[in-house]
């Protein structure tokens, strides 16, 4: 939103501060901010002229004092963004414009600083936007407080629980589409951090009646609308609903299913979601709606006469669905049972007229009950574990833990219609209780800082409607107490036999009418089923009819059997053998309201009072008759007559002084001394009168808004001088800037050039030096080259600090200059070494190993065999033969020889060369061919003479033996897919790495003494292997390398 031109921007950090004062001078267009601030603060016109004036320029907030009084402006105004709450938050109360978050803000802070909980206080008829401004606190404290993940949850919660509660409790009326029918206190619980960990809600007095009873233009609550609109078919069918509210008794009576401001699809989703949100579980919310469907199936349960002249129920179809909710054991005799729930508190047989009545106070006894239930859902969700909350028969007690409280009363206002009912009466009877708690806090709050302040207190003459309260709740003699006494009374008490008791029980108090009572000007206006109450904001007839009707309804004895988890927890069998007679609903109302007044006198209090301008909820239409009404009603001229009775304005030292100090020479540019003095000598430059102000310890009291004004007109007329000085000042501050700015410039260029001038001749002796040094680079070190050598052997350490090898196998290195080749060499020689011990200090055992086998193949193999270079990124494997292919017999003949490695061979016999499958086993001191069971041929690496292979792919190697040896048979010709690892192996375990042959074309091989056998490799495109017509093994492998 933005600023009005008369409105100041103060401050820093971007924040806006639109001072209160700043507004005193445009005071004929806007009006004040504060209506103590008026001038003549006893004239109502006054006071609702000011409210017009603001509400024209869309000001929908102004102050009584520490009091927000809030109009109702009908449209959406950009006031409400994050960067609003941020200008109000932290901010002293009456230093920016009254709006909501001050008051929300104000509040949080006194919580945190005083560690004394907290209440906001909001009221006004329905329309005035109550509900609206207890959501934008929460808002507030949601957006500005701390918060964690597990507080996020709470604050969620807090939150959802809005739509819920909407949804259940409130309804479209004449006044409002969204009008609460119930009262609520919220309380928010905040820890030691300021960061909400939890909350509470009490409801008070439910408008019941509406569950069964419209109003033309009216609607029952929204839950009923919302289901039959948003609820899926299939969930419709189930409840036994249709989707039409025109079908349902309870839904028609208003004649208005359907509101173009509201949607009740959307508005169901979300009902849904918060549900979810809030923790309640898929069956509590069947259960829950299973009551819904179930009261508007009652509503359209029917009645007829029957044969015997008796009331009975005629639509069954109800009764099938009622059932689901009643008893699970409903059968053939269902009906009897439903209709003796309903006329249980009878004696005899019901009438029509009573049947009826009964089916309905059976509907709102259960809606009631249910929604009471819905209430403590929600507080089981939103409760702290630290928390002990409202008990039946005690209060809440904030101070357990390191936690505090805000709480939130959102509830009726004053009220008066044409007619009416108990229900009106217990509205006015809150409200004028909390006029009278209103009154007092105020005076307690005004005398608390008078005294601080060390200021003499004058009592404040005000009316005390303590008289009307104990009219309606003084034990014995009041109208509640008659209320009980005549609900007792033996035989048929009626509505006229407690007329006449009130009548002769209060006919002579001053606030009580009767028609009777009355004179014979008053006797016109009131019914002869009527009494008149004078309260605190007005006179209001209220009718008898059903007020009996409604203290006691007993319809409990079925439904506390019922198999509705909900149902069976509204409804106690308790209530039902008690022999304690129940209380009626006004004691009820009386005792509920007794503990709010309690846990409001615990808590310091805040205020808001809601106003509607005007009956059509039409944006910019301000109705004086309709303000009127309500500024009586709510008390506010009350109220602003008590804050006015002292001294209309207060301000802080500091901030009096610092806005007008420019008013006194004596004070001006700036004060040195005490504050109180400065204080003092502005005010008697200003020449205020001993009996328009006060001095107190840390305040200034002015008793007369015309003592303020003068003071402002007086600083308004000042301004052009002021700034007319500041702006000379300005200037000559500016000149003189400018030219020390000039001394500066110059001194600082000159230090420029000479540092510049340094650097050059500097760089030029740098160069000079460097180029005679590179002249006699060659000779012997002198001190013409002696600067260029230090910057090549510099150069060249830096060069190699920065780019050292980076591994063992990294061979580069700096170049380096002729005077430090020797010293280069030791240090690349060191540098290897130390990589050399750093990369050997890293390797595994395993590892290790590996590569000493590696090391053992390159030497053998390295550029000798083709086969080697694809052998070199395989690792070699302990073994290639798992241990259960091992023979156990073979095991067990070799003993405590044990095997190190094991691969499958081909082996070829000396005559014919036939292949034959065999396993090599190598141990420690031997090698052994194994052909299933049998040890074939052991072979003793001392006995080995050489190691024979090719220089191809083919896996072929010949182990030679000596021929003279009686146990060895002849030399050994195998075939292996590993020959590489295998021989390597073999010869590592034999010590024979140098007697390993590699051969180009053919190894020769004894077969028997004497006799030789040849091996003919040759290259092929595969490895083929046959008897050649010589009687040589011919082998054809490919050749990858050919060299």
């Amino acid at each position: 939103m933005s600023l009005p031109p008369h409105w100041k921007e103060v401050g820093g950090e971007g924040r806006v501060h639109r001072v209160m004062e700043s507004t005193l001078t445009a005071r004929d267009r806007v009006g004040v901010q504060d209506f103590v601030l008026l001038e003549n603060y006893t004239s109502e016109a006054a006071f609702i002229e000011n409210l017009r004036r603001r509400f024209g320029e869309k000001l929908i907030y102004t102050y009584i004092g520490s009091v927000l009084v809030s109009v109702n402006p009908y449209k959406d105004l950009e006031i409400y963004s994050k960067a609003h709450m941020e200008r109000y938050r932290g901010v002293s109360f009456y230093e920016i414009s009254p709006h909501i978050y001050a008051v929300s803000d104000n509040t949080y802070r006194a919580m945190r600083t005083e560690r004394r909980d907290q209440c906001i206080l909001i009221s006004g008829e329905s329309g005035a936007g109550k509900t609206e401004a207890s959501k934008k606190i929460l808002q507030y404290y949601a957006t500005t407080c701390p918060v964690t993940d597990h507080m996020s949850t709470i604050r969620d919660r807090l939150l959802q629980s809005n739509p819920v509660l909407e949804a259940f409790g409130n309804a479209k009326t004449l006044r409002n589409d969204n009008s609460s029918r119930f009262g609520k206190y919220m309380d928010v619980q905040f820890d030691f951090r300021g960061a909400p960990i939890g909350g509470h809600i009490l409801n008070y007095l439910l408008e019941k009646s509406r569950v069964v009873h419209q109003n033309h233009g009216e609607r029952n609550f929204h839950i009923f609308y919302q289901l039959l609109e948003g609820g899926e078919q299939d969930q419709l069918s189930k409840l036994g609903l249709e989707r039409n509210a025109q079908k349902y008794h309870y839904l028609v009576k208003g004649c208005c299913p359907r509101v173009s401001s509201i949607n009740d699809k959307s508005d169901w989703k979300t009902v849904r979601k918060a549900l979810t949100v809030i923790g309640f579980h898929e069956e509590e919310v069947e259960d829950l709606l299973n009551i819904i469907a179930s009261v508007l199936h009652l509503g359209n349960t029917q009645f007829g006469e029957g044969e015997d002249g008796e009331t009975q129920i005629t639509t069954e179809p109800q009764l099938t669905y009622l059932s689901k909710v009643r008893t699970s054991n409903m059968n053939s005799t269902s009906s009897h049972r439903l209709t003796h729930s309903l006329i249980l508190h009878f004696k005899g047989p019901l009438s029509f007229e009573q049947a009826v009545a009964a089916r309905d106070a059976l509907a709102k006894a259960v809606y009631g009950r249910a929604f009471t239930w819905l209430v403590a859902k929600i507080n089981q969700s939103l409760a702290f574990k630290w928390i002990v909350f409202y008990l039946q028969d005690e209060v809440y007690n904030s101070s357990k833990g390191s936690s505090s409280v805000i709480g939130l009363l959102d509830i009726y206002g004053f009220e008066v219609f044409q007619h009416n009912s108990f229900e009106q009466f217990c509205i006015n009877y809150c409200n004028e209780k909390l006029q009278q708690l209103f009154i007092k806090l105020t005076l307690k709050s005004e005398q608390e800082e008078y005294e601080a302040e060390g200021i003499t207190w004058e009592p404040v003459k005000y009316f005390d409607n303590k008289i009307i309260c104990d009219l309606v709740e003084e034990k014995h003699k009041g109208f509640i107490s008659i209320l009980d006494e005549e609900c007792l009374r033996p035989g048929e008490p009626s509505d006229i036999s407690f007329l006449e008791k009130l009548e002769d029980t209060l006919g002579g108090h001053a606030h009580f009418v009767t028609h009777k009572l009355a004179n014979g000007k008053t006797r016109k206006a009131v019914g002869r089923e009527e009494f008149r109450l004078i309260h605190y904001a007005g006179e209001v007839n209220y009718t008898v009819n059903g007020e009996l009707a409604n203290q006691s309804v007993n319809s409990r004895t079925v439904i506390c059997q019922s198999d509705n988890q909900i149902l069976s927890q509204c409804f106690h069998r308790e209530e039902v053998t008690t022999q304690k007679r129940p209380e009626t609903a006004a004691t009820q109302f009386k005792n509920s309201l007794a503990k709010l007044i309690e846990i409001l006198m615990s808590k310091e209090p805040s205020y808001v009072r809601c106003i509607k301008p005007n009956d059509a909820k039409q944006s910019g239409r301000f109705d004086e008759a309709l303000v009127r009404h309500q500024v009586k009603y709510l008390g506010l001229m009350e109220n602003l007559r008590v804050r006015r009775a002292g001294f209309a304005y207060r301000r802080r030292y500091e901030a009096f002084l610092q806005r007008y100090k420019s008013l006194c020479p004596g004070t001006w540019p700036n004060w040195q001394g005490r504050l109180a003095d400065g204080v003092a000598t502005l005010v008697q430059h200003l020449g205020y009168k001993p009996e328009e102000y006060k001095l107190g310890k840390t305040k200034i009291f002015i008793r007369f808004p015309k003592t303020l004004f003068t003071t402002e007109d007086a600083l308004e007329a000042r301004r052009p001088a002021l700034a007319l000085t500041l702006q000379t000042s300005w200037r000559g501050y500016r000149e003189r800037a400018k030219y020390h700015l000039l001394v500066i410039q110059s001194a600082w260029r000159g230090m420029k050039s000479r540092r510049k001038a340094r650097r050059r001749r500097h760089a030029a002796e740098i160069i000079r030096k460097f180029i005679k040094g590179f002249i006699y680079r060659h000779y012997e070190r002198c001190p013409e080259n002696e600067y260029f050598l230090d910057h090549q052997r510099f150069s060249f350490l830096m060069t190699l600090v920065r780019n050292p090898p980076k591994s063992v196998l990294d061979k580069s290195w700096p170049v380096p200059p002729p005077s430090l080749t020797e010293a280069s060499e030791h240090l690349c020689r060191l540098c290897m070494q130390n990589m050399m011990r750093a990369y050997c200090r890293r390797i595994q055992p395993e590892w290790k190993k590996q590569m000493e086998q590696k090391v053992v193949a390159s030497q053998i193999f390295q550029d000798q065999k083709d086969s080697y270079p694809q052998s070199v990124p395989k690792l070699f494997v302990a073994s290639r033969l798992d241990s259960e292919e091992f023979n156990l017999k073979v095991i067990q003949t070799l003993g405590n020889d044990k095997v190190k490695y094991g691969v499958a061979v081909t082996k070829y016999d000396r005559r014919g060369y036939k292949a034959r499958p065999r396993q090599l086993l190598l141990t420690s001191s031997f090698a052994v061919l194994v052909a299933e069971a049998k040890l074939k041929q052991r072979i003793d690496y001392a006995a080995l003479r050489s190691i024979s292979v090719s220089s191809l792919t083919d896996g072929f190697m010949v182990l030679h033996v000596p021929s003279e040896d009686n146990k060895q048979k002849s030399d050994v010709v195998l075939q292996c897919d590993h020959v590489i690892e295998v021989v390597t192996k073999l010869a590592t375990m034999a010590d024979k790495k140098n007697k390993v042959n590699i051969s180009q074309d053919s190894i020769k091989f004894a077969v028997a003494r004497g006799k030789e056998g040849v091996i003919d490799f040759t290259s092929g495109s595969e490895l083929k292997v046959a008897k050649g017509k010589k009687g040589h093994l011919l082998v054809t492998a490919p050749q990858l390398n050919p060299r």
